[in-house]
């Protein structure tokens, strides 16, 4: 049954992809090459520095999820280690796609070298997951209240339709937080039963969340030239319908999917230079993150097979 499900998640991966390269050539037909080169050659040196920054920033909040998590447990890892897999799991996920490679593998991987529990990682990976969705919620409801026109980018719905759909974000929020105060009853997915955190975790979770969605977001707006910038709010808003589309979607790195949107809802910017600004975004958040990552598994198998051999030296 679960093999059937990931076929199908796979194949709507692949769908997702081919209509959104339809879409995209529709768009950059009249695009050239040149005038992408010309506009990733217009960003200044200090824009490169800051989206580096905000890449940086955005994988130390992701391997903050992991660390909350494995507070949560009440286990003890060391931070490096705890970093090395968060950095390597993301990487992966974010551009082989979730439908086909969750990150799952790589987490069972290094966890259970210190110790845990498949049900223990069962737990984290699911609570990594319910914290970015808590930031999405928190980050979204806010830009939401405090931009209501943005919907009006997408469709046209008055501003008020905004503010009720951020209002309700942030009330499932609210519940989350009232859920940890009065300790609900645990949650049960499946064999798993995941306890409603302590206040103190959920404080960290509702930071961690939105920082990797702000910094991700960052990356783009510092890429945008400055003329005619819809400001950061903006550019926060699509990042986030945006990401949103390419989750459910299940394609792989938001292929197409990105594009697309930005392109559909920033009509005052120069299309060339909002696929450079993407160029940029999936040079330092996708391919460099996932090139070092293939390093790090690499160096991680090549550690177990010593200790296996040196294990095996042993005993004879």
């Amino acid at each position: 049954m679960k093999k059937r499900s990931d076929l199908i998640w796979t194949l709507i991966g692949l769908v997702a992809v081919v209509l959104s390269c339809f879409l995209l050539y529709r768009e950059l037909r009249n695009i050239s090459l040149d005038d992408i080169a010309e506009s990733l050659r217009a960003i200044s040196v200090s824009s490169w520095l800051m989206a580096a920054l905000a890449t940086c920033g955005a994988y130390w909040a992701l391997a903050w999820y992991d660390r909350i998590a494995v507070a949560h447990l009440g286990k003890c890892i060391s931070w490096r280690f705890i970093t090395l897999c968060s950095f390597t799991t993301y990487a992966l996920a974010h551009n082989i796609g979730a439908s086909v490679f969750s990150g799952a593998m790589v987490r069972y991987r290094a966890y259970r070298t210190k110790g845990l529990s498949p049900h223990e990682i069962g737990i984290l990976i699911v609570f990594c997951s319910l914290t970015f969705a808590l930031g999405a919620l928190l980050t979204s409801g806010c830009v939401l209240v405090l931009q209501p026109s943005l919907i009006q980018r997408v469709a046209d719905l008055p501003a008020q339709f905004s503010v009720t759909i951020g209002c309700t974000f942030l009330a499932l929020v609210a519940l989350y937080v009232l859920g940890s105060w009065l300790q609900l009853k645990p949650w049960t997915l499946g064999k798993l039963h995941i306890e409603y955190p302590s206040l103190p975790i959920v404080g960290r979770q509702l930071l961690a969340g939105p920082l990797e969605l702000l910094c991700a977001a960052a990356i783009i707006y510092f890429a945008l030239p400055a003329e005619n910038n819809p400001g950061y709010l903006v550019v926060l808003g699509v990042f986030l319908a945006s990401f949103s589309l390419a989750l459910l979607s299940h394609a792989p790195g938001g292929l197409g999917v990105l594009e697309v949107t930005f392109l559909a809802t920033l009509p005052e910017l120069d299309p060339a230079d909002v696929l450079a600004a993407l160029v940029v975004f999936r040079g330092l958040y996708l391919l460099l993150p996932f090139a070092l990552s293939l390093l790090v598994v690499l160096g991680f198998e090549w550690k177990q097979w010593q200790i296996r051999r040196n294990a095996v030296g042993d005993n004879n």
